[in-house]
């Protein structure tokens, strides 16, 4: 009996108590039994409560060696006193092994997930880091626009513009191998592809707009990032101010031609358009029929594209030759077509494929993007990029609109553009303004929202405020309304302006502006607004000029009569005509249609 109650002891007190605690029991018998002689038998024998009984070395005791412990005064059955002192010997070290047994392994957990919750963080900051070396940055602007950001509506939301760039850069030998143009390695870049991105204020549509390469237009006085300074032109091709101090000047001339602020620029090379449009899985577009954008007897070059009849998903050198086809598609204007259906679908694909929500869609798209990408330098991070990403989110398909500013020919050669100034003008009145280019938003939700009162001082008195007048209602082309600073200097002198006056001097614009000096910083801004909003003019018509003198209001060919201005009536969804270019399918001018089969 005092034989079992040991052996019983021994079993009972001990593997019950590992398996609660969820241990390894082998683990545990392997620290407190070593490695000695039978150590399997004696697990064995504590387990199955067999014959032969428990050392108090921990060793199995049977036959001679029970012999050689009773001898010892080790005895294993009878006399309460043996069984005791047997009891005690065994109790002993079974107890410091289970509690030795229990630090190594906590020791052992312990250690294990440090290391690994360190290894993980490590592992995700070095990532981050190596995300964040992949990007290229550069200054937001090149020049100085007088522009301001969009002051927030009553909610506190302001639009958000973004400015897409393609280079035609041949830096390296994948752009020279996709590009061609060996001898134009040491070119400085064009800027051959060029869309402002416009995401309305309460996230709900979004806008791309192209402007063709070969649009004349004013560049103005742009810096580098090497200090040197590009002075101003008055008939040049767009495409040329990546050449006159960067993406940031490319920036500076949008805002120049729209008065809408752009936040920030991203531009991407030729690699970057193949590594992007691999990264996706391909990109859907579509041609009416086969297309081969082949050298001609007449037009040589072309960009190569040889596409079937119908929608092909196209990526790695595929999506390049598609975004770089202008001979087989007619024209400028219908490149951008191509290029818009092109974004169109790579929306459509990435929503498709939960690109905001799938962690491992979004770490793909870091690496490639990144690597793709250069930016300007306030979100020249992973982080701000995501965020970024985020606000195309909840844009409905139906709810992205592409558009092309109309364009003619110009007059002094056939090969170069020139906007419709009429058409173009609209656009750009819709984008400041926050309209929808489409009608299938929220009809109350159409109308442009309330601006809040912007944060910052107190506008000065009107009678303490110099402001001058000068007529420029001759910007339109037409003859100017003669008089007119003098009847608006009147006008706001009636409205407490005592110090207002009218300049012979004249500026021929086509919209009305109200500048001031832009060393005044935040209280020359504050003391503009209050003169625009005396006139009724809307805050997006104030500058910053760093020529001016004291307030200027300029009154542009828009506002050829009357007290208060009237701003045009803006409708959702009311574009120019032939500026929203969205097509289902591509047409091939004949030269280029291609059968399928050669």
């Amino acid at each position: 009996m005092g034989q079992n109650s040991v052996r019983g002891e021994g079993t009972r007190g001990r593997v019950p108590h590992a398996r609660d605690l969820g241990w390894d029991e082998t683990l545990y018998e392997d620290e407190t039994e070593g490695s000695s002689r039978g150590g399997a038998r004696t697990d064995r024998s504590r387990r199955r409560g067999t014959r032969g009984g428990t050392s108090t070395t921990g060793e199995s005791t049977t036959g001679g060696d029970r012999a050689a412990e009773e001898k010892a005064g080790g005895a294993t059955s009878g006399g309460g006193g043996g069984e005791g002192r047997a009891n005690h010997r065994r109790k002993g070290p079974r107890r410091r092994a289970r509690k030795s047994g229990k630090h190594k392994v906590l020791r052992w957990v312990a250690a294990t997930l440090s290391l690994l919750i360190l290894g993980t963080a490590a592992a995700g900051y070095l990532y981050y880091q190596h995300l964040n070396d992949n990007l290229r940055g550069g200054s937001r602007a090149g020049g100085d626009s007088g522009v301001k950001k969009t002051a927030p509506n009553a909610l506190g939301d302001t639009p958000l513009n973004i400015l897409l760039i393609g280079s035609d850069s041949r830096a390296d030998a994948k752009n020279v191998a996709l590009g061609g143009g060996k001898n134009d390695r040491d070119r400085k870049p064009l800027a051959d592809v060029q869309m402002l991105l416009h995401i309305s204020a309460d996230r709900k549509n979004a806008n791309i707009i192209s402007i063709p390469r070969d649009t004349i237009v004013k560049i103005p006085e742009c810096r580098d990032e090497d200090g040197r300074t590009y002075p101003s032109t008055t008939t040049s091709p767009i495409n040329e101010t990546l050449q006159r101090g960067g993406p940031g000047c490319t920036l500076t001339t949008w805002e120049s031609i729209t008065g809408v602020y752009v936040d920030h620029w991203m531009m991407v090379d030729f690699a970057g358009v193949v590594a992007m449009a691999d990264e996706v899985g391909g990109v859907p577009v579509c041609v009416k029929t086969g297309v081969h954008d082949r050298s001609t007897r007449l037009q040589k070059g072309g960009s190569g594209l040889k596409l079937k009849e119908g929608t092909t998903e196209i990526k790695g050198e595929q999506a390049l030759q598609w975004l770089r086809t202008r001979h087989a598609f007619g024209s400028d204007q219908n490149r951008a077509k191509a290029q818009h259906m092109y974004m169109n679908g790579m929306m459509e694909k990435l929503q498709s494929q939960n690109a905001w929500t799938d962690t491992g869609r979004l770490m793909g798209l870091a690496e490639t993007a990144t690597k793709a990408l250069q930016v300007s330098d306030e979100i020249r991070s992973v982080s701000k990029l995501f965020d970024l990403s985020m606000q195309l989110k909840n844009v409905k398909l139906d709810r992205l609109t592409t558009a092309t500013v109309p364009t003619a020919e110009w007059s002094q050669d056939k090969n170069k553009l020139v906007m419709v100034e009429s058409a173009a003008d609209k656009m750009w009145s819709m984008v400041r303004d926050d309209v929808a280019f489409d009608k299938n938003g929220d009809p109350a939700g159409a109308k442009p929202s309330a601006s809040a009162q912007p944060k910052g001082p107190t506008a000065a008195a009107p009678a303490t405020l110099d402001v001058t007048v000068v007529n420029g209602t001759s910007g339109d082309g037409l003859p100017p309304t003669e008089g007119r600073a003098g009847k608006l200097a009147e006008t706001l002198q009636g409205k407490g302006f005592t110090r207002a006056e009218s300049s012979k001097a004249a500026e021929a614009r086509k919209d009305t502006v109200v500048k001031y000096p832009k060393a005044d910083g935040d209280q020359g801004k504050a003391d503009a607004l209050s003169v625009a909003r005396a006139l009724g003019l809307p805050d997006s018509a104030v500058r910053a000029d760093a020529k001016a003198e004291d307030i200027t209001l300029v009154v542009g060919a828009d506002w050829r009569q009357g007290a208060t201005y009237e701003k045009p009536k803006t409708e959702a969804g009311d574009l120019p005509e032939g500026a929203d270019d969205k097509v289902d399918c591509m047409d091939v001018y004949s030269v280029y249609k291609w059968d399928g089969k050669s």
